[in-house]
């Protein structure tokens, strides 16, 4: 067992013979039986390991979360498609395989892709960076700069602006985020949180930036869904979760990924939200992540204030997808109990950032 990988949890096993008998002839190397682990982070798709017993060759299965799903969400054809598509020209997303689309063979469709091998990110920094001088500004820059190419890829040349829609990109974010915020309100939420929450809805429909040109966007982009390299200089493997990936304005996909890298800098108690090893000494701050990505891009970032309040306003909605299956009994995994408490956590901050801003 490798150390990124974990027995699956219960209630999330997979049918073993079911899967082995429809990957026969389909997939190298499933003759002799197959081992399956599970990748035991994230919070609503499930992502397992599973190894040949014969030659141990390594593929990675994704499949959406179990239980009912909110509509157009955890759509495993689509992220297999679109990876189909990305891989080509952009190097950090994995290769794909195979998808079924046969809800009968596991209980929903699934895909499988390459195992990438590196190091990932989460609570702690692995020996094999962090014994690197500078370690923090290194992983900073790399993340910063591998984020810039792929925001860098032609998508009329290449034909991934079929991926989406790029007019009226923003309209349909916040009138589609603030929808599926209320299909997961929850009959605990606070009044006050609640009143705010409107108030944040309100505020970005009302000064909504124009755009700019339209890119390839992960809306995802975040320390543990990239995986290093650990070199002198570390540098990207893979960028990981491609569910919603889309085409659109890029400055939406860099508000997101502040939203996890904590705001140093802005007095505000995120670091207590979105635990972050970026808060710990000698990684970017904000103004720092902010002026290195405008120079790789040349992109004007004065309106980036509004996006921030856009990234936070999304990742408090789906925390809250989450907690609202939760608190319906959909998953029993105890990871989500607490999560309504950093959705209010997250509408304050939202909140007071509509205020300084305004």
């Amino acid at each position: 067992m490798t150390c990124e990988t974990a027995p699956v949890r219960t209630g999330e096993d997979l049918n073993v013979d079911a899967l082995t008998d429809y990957l026969r002839g389909r997939i190298e190397g499933v003759e002799g039986g197959i081992t399956v682990e599970q990748f035991p982070s994230g919070h609503s798709n499930l992502t397992y390991l599973l190894r040949t017993d014969k030659d141990g060759r390594e593929y990675v299965l994704r499949r959406g979360p179990l239980g009912p799903v909110a509509p157009k969400t955890h759509d495993m054809a689509r992220e297999f498609r679109l990876l189909q598509m990305v891989h080509a020209h952009f190097r950090p997303a994995p290769a794909v395989f195979l998808l079924c689309e046969d809800a009968a063979v596991l209980g929903s469709v699934f895909f499988l892709m390459e195992r990438r091998h590196g190091l990932i990110l989460r609570d702690t920094v692995p020996p094999q960076l962090a014994g690197l001088p500078n370690y923090p500004q290194l992983i900073s820059e790399a993340f910063i700069d591998c984020f810039a190419c792929l925001h860098a890829i032609d998508i009329f040349n290449t034909g991934l602006v079929t991926l989406g829609k790029p007019e009226g990109f923003l309209v349909r974010q916040v009138r589609g985020w603030a929808e599926r915020w209320q299909g997961a309100v929850t009959d605990d939420i606070p009044k006050a949180s609640a009143t705010k929450m409107d108030g944040v809805i309100r505020w970005l429909a009302d000064r909504m930036p124009v755009s700019p040109a339209p890119t390839l966007i992960h809306n995802d982009y975040k320390l543990d869904n990239i995986m290093l390299r650990a070199e002198k200089t570390p540098s990207v493997e893979a960028v990981l979760d491609w569910e919603m990936a889309a085409v659109g304005d890029p400055l939406a996909d860099v508000g997101l990924a502040l939203c996890y890298w904590v705001w140093t800098q802005a007095g505000l108690p995120h670091g207590q939200v979105v635990p972050s090893l970026t808060a710990q000494p000698g990684w970017y701050t904000r103004d720092q992540f902010v002026e290195r990505y405008a120079q790789q891009t040349g992109r004007n970032l004065s309106r980036i204030g509004y996006y921030e309040v856009l990234g936070v306003f999304k990742l408090a909605v789906i925390l809250q997808q989450i907690y609202y299956r939760f608190r319906r009994g959909q998953t029993s995994d105890s990871r989500f109990q607490n999560f309504d408490e950093r959705v209010y956590a997250l509408i304050e901050v939202a909140s007071s950032l509509t205020g300084k801003l305004t």
